[in-house]
């Protein structure tokens, strides 16, 4: 037995890390017993002369890696396109700012059921078990290199510094445009199928509240801005909100040598439970698409109402400085320059700030994304599909996409933009159609099997003739004529 077959035995004795080529080996060889990537099926296609891509995804963060690990798994070819430099795919490197991720460690993220593709086998491969037992949540910027080994070991097509302009359907419908701007120059792509993958933002961007308007754009920062924290020595920082962000955001900049943080907390107090958790279960993942819109609406709008609280390691990140000050019953009533300072109003009295950090979120908001003005007037959102009751209204949900069950967009007025089921969206806004499958770590997989799945139907209906021609023109014989020989008639037989 060889040292590997003895790392790769589940009953090993040793805890020794088995080193990563070891574990790609593995990983080859279950990618291969189970056949993928599968053959490709998908007729290759052109129109005017120009090749067309089979499916172009916007981003190549966890959710574009692992939905182009779900399309290979189909036979079908994707191509990812990502504006950030190889390495800085999605908010980890750059905007996020948490020590470690919020999820649980076990949860196995985009690996798709694949156990070798898994954080934890990649880590224990690397350090091993102990090391693995002894973690308590991963750490931000390790995700990073796990995902950028994903996107290696899988063989993701992925096309960095390459940002997508525009994007409009053709006027037969028959392919999607894509305006890039590439390090070469701008240039056009089409493709048949186009998956956004584009994150929390993947619709819109932050949403900045009006009390930030009109100030100078030097004094202030949301909490998603890409910012060097430590310009915020010495200052004074206010942080407006109580969230995830705002925790990470307040701790970073005291960690940098702030003069003292000032979070502004609109609740009376914190929350403390993540009702999150408790909907987190596979029957939900796999049926919240079928539910009722009441039940859809119900159990979105009670998590979002109810928030979900700050982790507990980033709160005491934040509590453990004395000049970290919760102030609760904060919410904001003005904000105005003072010389080189800003005042915040607020019902418990007023703060003087050299700086402030608005953590309040992300929006679905069209404006601030030019590259889908072709398509966003057309959009059919839940504002067109479903009237909550009196007392149960909530933005977020009214400007969520209405999706269909491959995560495609609707026409808003039929016929008015045609083609545009072919823009399919896999990032956060697809929560209330489709449940959280789509751009978090729990469920990642099962959302990214969804969207192939429903992309192979997709294409095989599209090309059934093309299939039918194949079926009848197939010709390839399973027996040759010499395996037999004819009985005669019973009464001819001697």
């Amino acid at each position: 037995m060889t040292t590997d077959d003895t790392a790769f035995s589940p009953s090993a004795p040793s805890a020794r890390p088995i080193g990563l080529a070891a574990l790609e080996r593995r990983l080859a060889q279950d990618l291969d017993y189970l056949g993928w990537p599968a053959r490709a099926w998908v007729p290759p296609r052109q129109i005017d002369g120009e090749p067309v891509l089979d499916v172009a995804i916007i981003g190549g963060g966890q959710a574009g890696l692992a939905a182009a690990g779900a399309l290979a798994q189909q036979g079908i070819r994707a191509v990812v396109f990502d504006r950030a430099p190889a390495g800085r795919e999605g908010p980890w490197a750059t905007t996020a700012r948490m020590e470690t991720l919020r999820s649980p460690k076990e949860l196995t993220g985009p690996a798709l059921g694949l156990p070798s593709l898994t954080f934890r086998a990649w880590f224990e491969a690397q350090f091993g078990t102990e090391a693995w037992a002894a973690m308590d949540k991963i750490p931000r910027l390790q995700w990073m290199d796990y995902l950028v080994w994903y996107r290696r070991v899988m063989g993701v097509d992925v096309r960095n510094d390459t940002t997508v302009t525009g994007l409009q359907p053709l006027p037969d419908a028959s392919a999607v445009r894509l305006d890039l701007r590439t390090p070469d120059g701008e240039r056009r792509v089409l493709a048949r199928r186009v998956v956004l993958a584009t994150g929390r933002d993947g619709l819109g961007g932050p949403a900045v509240p009006a009390f930030v308007d009109g100030l100078p754009r030097a004094r202030w920062a949301h909490s998603s801005d890409e910012m060097d924290y430590g310009r915020l020595k010495g200052l004074r920082v206010g942080v407006v909100g109580a969230g995830s962000s705002a925790m990470d955001s307040a701790a970073t900049a005291l960690e940098a040598g702030a003069h003292s943080v000032e979070l502004l907390i609109r609740r009376p107090d914190l929350p403390r439970v993540n009702k999150g958790k408790g909907a987190g279960v596979p029957g939900l993942t796999q049926g919240h698409y079928d539910l009722p819109d009441e039940l859809k609406w119900r159990i979105r709008h009670y998590i979002n109402v109810l928030n979900v609280p700050p982790p507990h390691g980033s709160t005491l990140r934040v509590s453990r400085h004395a000049n970290a000050f919760f102030n609760f019953g904060c919410p904001i009533g003005a904000v105005a320059p003072q010389g080189e300072a800003l005042r915040v109003t607020t019902p418990k009295g007023d703060f003087e700030f050299d700086f402030l950090i608005v953590s309040t979120g992300f929006q679905v908001d069209w404006a601030a994304r030019p590259e889908f003005a072709g398509i966003a007037a057309h959009i059919r959102t839940w504002k067109d599909r479903f009237t909550p009751a009196p007392g149960d209204e909530d933005r977020e949900l009214t400007d969520s996409p209405d999706l269909g069950p491959a995560f495609e967009f609707q026409e808003s007025a039929p016929g008015a933009c045609p083609g545009l089921d072919r823009i399919h969206c896999f990032c956060y806004p697809a929560a209330l159609s489709h449940g959280t499958v789509s751009g978090d770590i729990p469920a990642i997989s099962d959302g990214a099997r969804r969207l192939a799945a429903g992309l192979a139907s997709l294409f095989y209906r599209e090309d059934a003739a093309h299939h039918w021609a194949n079926l009848e023109a197939y010709s390839e014989p399973e027996l040759f004529g010499d395996e037999w020989t004819p009985a005669p008639p019973p009464q001819e037989r001697a």
